[in-house]
């Protein structure tokens, strides 16, 4: 389960803090594959791990907060558009 460290109910035995978060942006169709992937690998390569969450509509990718700079700049340099 993914919350804000306040939310996280006493009782827990174990938890990760210090996430940041980016939205892939758009509406992404259900028909559409693939989305996610070469964020993925683009990450991966660098020794980034994820935490990916998908909705309906749209993807949240979840980095360690040490790693947020060098996962805008790795994604800038592989030509996304960061807003």
């Amino acid at each position: 389960m993914a919350c804000t460290a306040d939310m996280v109910p006493s009782q827990t035995l174990e938890r990760s803090d210090g996430w940041r978060a980016f939205r892939i942006q758009g509406i992404l169709d259900f028909s559409l594959i693939g989305i996610l992937a070469p964020i993925a690998t683009i990450l991966a390569n660098k020794g980034i791990g994820i935490f990916a969450v998908s909705t309906y509509n749209t993807d949240y990718v979840l980095t360690k907060a040490e790693d947020f700079p060098a996962v805008l700049d790795a994604l800038d340099k592989s030509g996304y558009t960061i807003i």
